[in-house]
């Protein structure tokens, strides 16, 4: 009798480490790309970002060892309920393991939360609201690209220096308008600047002469458009027909992308100020993934930071992957490695990830070059200033994330 229990002891104990070698041998990874599909962010995400996503799939070298990585899309129509009940369903039914890019900050926020719940991981590099590693951090988020800290600190705080020291606001009024708006009001107050006034205008604007109008009357040295994508290109198109700018007042994109630049061209753009930690013309690395990526590309596009920021951040996920030797499932886990382990790509150089899941780079300030200063097509960008990886985004012992010990 002893025997047979031991016999049956032993074939248990057989079966449970070969499931467990199983499980520490499972080698599958589904990744959902959920963002503006057709909408006023589709050119800074869009269908380029699912490409940015396959060519870190690529240049992984995974699928070559054995790995099977697969990419759902998502499209969350800026309303936060859509977002979330897409990723509920892709954790829940798809068996998703990580969700990347999600412009639109409501959603972000409330994306992160599902992620939270179900153990996942998501790796952001779309939402612009700073509260996603302050107030509203979680062990499962990563923050890749940019910020609103980033962009009120660079564009905010240079312009104000250069003179630019009263303004007033035209935002777009959901969480990511009113934390930029927030964050600059509180650099350029630092340093001596003020807020005169401002107006709140619906996502997905097409008139902004009412808003324009209110900005030109307020005599405010700078405008500062805190809005993204389509709303920020429709803004400076008006304004150049109001004559805002030759009438002595200055534009502030707080947050453009190479794609609005393009849409609006150097004529309009020119002289814009604005902070961006990724352009495709900063190194031979930029250039020459930039290149990849634009033969790929929906209307043969550069690779804006969003692009930038879900390739970088994949590439870190899958490195880590590897190391810890598969079993892709468990979010909580891996995000500690990713933050254990120091960052280095080709697109944002060394750097690291903070407690508070914040992804730390250097970030440029740039400036739009005049028609006759670009050297062909997609040559838009003048650097002015280098801002290094430890100034760009806010410091720990400022950051509200109850994640950090005080």
């Amino acid at each position: 009798m002893r025997a047979k229990v031991s016999a049956l002891l032993l074939g248990a104990a057989m079966v449970l480490s070969a499931a467990g070698g199983a499980m520490a041998q499972d080698k599958t990874v589904k990744i959902g790309v959920l963002n503006d599909q057709s909408g006023l962010y589709a050119d800074v995400t869009g269908p380029n970002s699912v490409l940015a996503a396959q060519m870190a799939v690529e240049d992984s070298g995974l699928t070559a060892k054995g790995w099977k990585i697969d990419i759902v899309v998502g499209d969350h129509l800026h309303k936060p309920d859509v977002g979330v009940n897409i990723a509920r369903q892709w954790f829940d039914r798809d068996k998703v393991d990580v969700i990347v890019d999600v412009p639109t900050s409501s959603v972000g926020l409330a994306v992160n939360n599902v992620v939270k719940e179900k153990n996942g991981v998501y790796l952001n590099s779309g939402t612009g609201s700073s509260d996603l590693t302050n107030k509203a951090c979680s062990p499962n988020t990563i923050h890749w690209a940019y910020d609103t800290y980033l962009l009120a600190n660079g564009t905010g705080s240079a312009l104000v220096k250069s003179g630019g020291d009263t303004w007033f606001f035209l935002t777009a009024d959901y969480a990511f308008g009113t934390a930029l708006e927030r964050d600059t009001t509180e650099a350029l107050t630092k340093l001596g600047g003020k807020v005169v006034g401002g107006v709140r205008h619906p996502l997905n604007t097409a008139d902004f002469s009412s808003f324009l109008l209110q900005a030109q009357a307020s005599k405010a040295k700078v405008i500062g458009l805190a809005n993204a994508g389509g709303d920020t290109i429709n803004a400076i198109k008006q304004a150049s027909e109001f004559g805002i700018v030759s009438g002595g007042q200055k534009l502030a994109g707080l947050l453009m992308f190479i794609t609005d630049i393009h849409s609006l061209g150097l004529k309009v753009a020119n002289g814009l100020n604005f902070t961006e930690p990724f352009y495709w013309d900063l190194n031979d690395n930029t250039r020459a993934f930039s290149k990849r990526f634009q033969e790929r590309a929906k209307n043969k596009s550069m690779p804006t930071t969003v692009h930038a920021g879900v390739y970088a951040s994949l590439l870190h996920y899958f490195k880590v992957l590897e190391a810890m030797g598969g079993n892709s499932h468990d979010g909580l886990k891996i995000v500690e490695k990713m933050k254990a382990t120091p960052t280095d790509d080709i697109l944002f150089g060394k750097g690291e990830i903070q407690p508070n899941g914040r992804k730390i780079h250097p970030a440029y300030l740039f400036e739009v070059k005049k028609p006759e200063e670009s050297k062909g097509p997609w040559d838009y960008y003048k650097l002015v200033a280098t801002i290094p990886a430890d100034q760009a985004f806010t410091p720990l012992d400022k950051s509200a994330c109850p994640l950090l010990k005080k």
